[in-house]
C-alpha cells in the first residue's frame, strides 16, 4: 500500500492456501505472492513484477527471514538467481521452452520446524565441500538454461553441507531419495527446510509413478504417512486468475 502511496484506505484479505504449513514449500511466500499481485490488480496493476518482489520480501522477512528465494520464483516465475540483496538484484534464468520439467513433490506427515532444521546447519564448513557445493550450484545454473535435466538432476542430489546434516532429522528421507532414483527421477532432495522431497523428471505419467515409489518408501522407512502432487514448472508466476467487479 506504501509503494502505491495509498493511504486512506483499508483492506481485508482471505487466503484459501493450497500448500501445507512447515512443509518446507515456501507457504508463507505464497501468501505474500498473492497478496501483492492481488492488492496490485485491484488498483490497477501500476507496481512491475520487479516492484511486487519487493513488497513481497518485506512481508516475507517478517516470518521467515529477509531472503528472496522464493518470493522472487513465486511472483516471477521460472527459475530466479538473487545475485545480490544490497542492492536486491535478479537474475532470471530461462528454462528451454521446447522442453519439459515436472516437480514430484512428496509431503509426509511430520513436522519440520524450520528453526529447528537451520540449527541442524553446521557453523563451519571444510574448503572441499564449499568447493564442491559451489560446483554444484554453478552446475545447477548451466542445466538451467540448458535445459539439461539429467545435469540438473545430478546437480540437485549432490549437496554434501546441508542435505547431510537434514536429512537424519526426516523418519525415511535417504530411503526415499533412493526409491525416487531407482524409479527413473533425474535427481531428488529435501524441499527447502524439509520435510517435503522433491523429485524431478520429464513428464506427469513418470512423475506419478516416482511419486508412489516415493510414498511407499516413506511408510516402509520412516513409518510416515505421505501425500504426492506432480507439479509442472511455472513460467510465469503469480497472477490474477478470476475477479468479481465491484
Amino acid at each position: 500500500m506504501k509503494m502505491l502511496s495509498i493511504r486512506s484506505v483499508g483492506l481485508s484479505l482471505s487466503l484459501e492456501k493450497g500448500l501445507p504449513l512447515g512443509s518446507g514449500l515456501g507457504s508463507s511466500a505464497a501468501s505474500a505472492a498473492a497478496a501483492a499481485v492481488a492488492v496490485n490488480e485491484l488498483f490497477g496493476s501500476p507496481l512491475s513484477k520487479s516492484d511486487l518482489v519487493i513488497a513481497g520480501l518485506e512481508s516475507e522477512s517478517k516470518v521467515s527471514g529477509y531472503h528472496a528465494d522464493n518470493i522472487a520464483p513465486s511472483i516471477m516465475g521460472g527459475f530466479i538467481l538473487i545475485r545480490s540483496y544490497d542492492p536486491l538484484e535478479l537474475m532470471p534464468l530461462k528454462f528451454p521452452s521446447e522442453n519439459n520439467l515436472f516437480f514430484v513433490l512428496v509431503n509426509p506427515e511430520f513436522e519440520a520446524p524450520t528453526k529447528k532444521m537451520r540449527a541442524a546447519l553446521p557453523t563451519e564448513i571444510t574448503m572441499s565441500h564449499h568447493v564442491w557445493n559451489s560446483s554444484q550450484a554453478g552446475a545447477l545454473v548451466a542445466s538451467v538454461l540448458q535445459g539439461d535435466l539429467i545435469g540438473f538432476g545430478k546437480a540437485l542430489s549432490s549437496d554434501k553441507i546441508v542435505e547431510p546434516r537434514r536429512a537424519p532429522l526426516i523418519p525415511g528421507m535417504d530411503a526415499v531419495k533412493k526409491a525416487a532414483i531407482v524409479a527413473g527421477a533425474f535427481g531428488c532432495t529435501i524441499s527447502g527446510a524439509g520435510p517435503t522431497a522433491v523429485a524431478v523428471t520429464d513428464s506427469e505419467e513418470k512423475g506419478r509413478v516416482i511419486g508412489e515409489r516415493m510414498v511407499e518408501a516413506f511408510m516402509k522407512e520412516g513409518n510416515l504417512k505421505a501425500l504426492t502432487m506432480v507439479k509442472q514448472l511455472d513460467r510465469v508466476g503469480a497472477r490474477l486468475v478470476s475477479s468479481v467487479p465491484i
